[in-house]
């Protein structure tokens, strides 16, 4: 059974005094439902499950009065013996609430009673052209709490794979007190994280690649996910938009191919223009599949307020998916330690993987004299660039914006690397799996 760090936000939540309704959103299948369900089973004397996927007949239940009691004597009706509705020791739980934005509206009614702990999972909260036909009567702004929730991130597939705390203390102090990681360790780690590349973090890839070692196992999970993905597409996206939003998600290995990353339309299609395709992006990020990574017009806080809304990356949310939509036998190519394979875009997808997983927004940096810093980060109360390299070698741009603080201000640097850790001058080197610890 996988560990995952969910698990200590729904304690968390549980244990403040007034807690407000919980919302859980995520990509599909990243593990929402199945870490709910088991929260609710260890903490609770009693939960009632609403899945609006599995029975839609559940809706039906709010399309009138949404008094607590009304709603939990129509729950009780509906669902028989198997709700039991006890102050403080009931859990309700809505999944896969978009399905009925009504239930979404009752979280705040809820929230002012009190009696009641309950959680909302969705995968497709907000995004554009979702349930234009039945929409909330109201979202509760105020009365629920959001949690966003990620496939895997390397920390829990290294959980899954045996690392234990000591080895993570371990690691922290190493990287703190830049000491290198002893060789056995380092090359243990280094071949868990070319698994991982090839793995991701989806639950049931990493659950199958830990009891079964066999990777086309985890690929054929992967692309039927991936298949998924493309149904909800057709299934939930308004009508205008269906097409046009699976040629944005299938030009993405396309779009970092190229040397120059930056996103193209026309790369998803020939002429195409902004306007008619950035609100189909904008749906696959919502989905929580893919994340942007905008470029700054300058490197230096805040970065937020620097970011080119019409400059940007595209990556994967998840490398494994992202893995699985290249040609079969790149596996082999990362397992045999080519990272840099695919013009270094698989390579750059972990590291976006690391950040987004942290809960970072991702920025980079390029200029058109050919200077580019591949992620900035804050970090320390300043700006950092962080450079993705294949061994410890050159690294021009970061040398030029360090030799001129007065116009990059930036002070000290990053290289994310497939070696061990070292610091040359202003710029400290790190193995790419210890990427975990840049955390906010």
């Amino acid at each position: 059974m996988l560990k995952r760090k969910m698990e200590t936000t729904l304690a968390q939540w549980k244990a403040e005094k007034k807690h407000t309704p919980l919302i859980i959103k995520g990509c599909r299948q990243c593990g929402k439902s199945f870490i709910v369900e088991k929260f609710g089973r260890e903490n609770y004397e009693h939960v009632v499950l609403l899945d609006f996927v599995k029975d839609s007949s559940y809706s039906a239940i709010f399309e009138g009065s949404l008094d607590v009691d009304h709603l939990t004597m129509l729950m009780s009706a509906n669902i028989g013996t198997r709700a039991s509705f006890v102050p403080g020791k009931t859990l309700i739980v809505f999944d896969e609430i978009q399905e009925c934005p009504n239930a979404r509206t009752a979280l705040k009614y809820f929230a002012l009673d009190g009696r009641y702990d309950v959680i909302g999972t969705g995968s497709l909260l907000g995004v554009h052209g979702y349930g234009k036909k039945n929409l909330p009567r109201s979202v509760p702004v105020g009365y629920e709490q959001i949690e966003e929730m990620y496939p895997l991130d390397f920390e829990e597939f290294l959980w899954a794979n045996g690392i234990d705390e000591n080895t993570f203390r371990y690691l922290n102090e190493c990287f703190q007190a830049e000491t290198p990681v002893p060789n056995a360790l380092h090359e243990r780690l280094r071949e868990l994280l070319l698994q991982y590349v090839v793995v991701g973090g989806m639950p049931e890839a990493v659950e199958a690649f830990v009891e079964t070692k066999q990777l086309n196992t985890v690929l054929a999970i992967q692309r039927r996910i991936i298949r998924s993905y493309k149904d909800d597409m057709v299934k939930y996206a308004g009508d205008e938009d269906k097409v046009k939003i699976k040629e944005c998600f299938e030009s993405i290995p396309r779009q970092l191919s190229k040397e120059n990353k930056k996103f193209q339309y026309s790369i998803v299609r020939k002429n195409a223009r902004a306007s008619e395709y950035i609100s189909c992006l904008q749906w696959i990020e919502d989905a929580g599949i893919i994340r942007r990574c905008y470029n700054l017009s300058t490197p230096k806080l805040p970065l937020d307020g620097n970011a080119e809304s019409d400059k940007f990356k595209v990556y994967m949310a998840d490398t494994g998916l992202f893995v699985s939509m290249l040609e079969d036998g790149t596996q082999w190519d990362i397992l045999q330690g080519n990272l840099y394979t695919y013009k270094g875009a698989i390579y750059e997808n972990l590291i976006a993987d690391f950040l987004g997983k942290m809960g970072r927004r991702l920025y980079y940096y390029h200029k058109d004299s050919g200077l580019e810093l591949n992620f900035i980060i804050r970090r320390n109360g300043s700006a950092v660039p962080i450079e993705v390299k294949a061994t410890n070698g050159n690294a021009k741009s970061l040398r030029t914006v360090l030799n001129h603080p007065e116009k990059y201000h930036v002070k000290e640097a990053l290289k994310i690397i497939d070696g061990n850790i070292g610091r040359d001058g202003k710029v400290l080197s790190i193995p790419h799996y210890l990427t975990f610890l840049l955390q906010i």
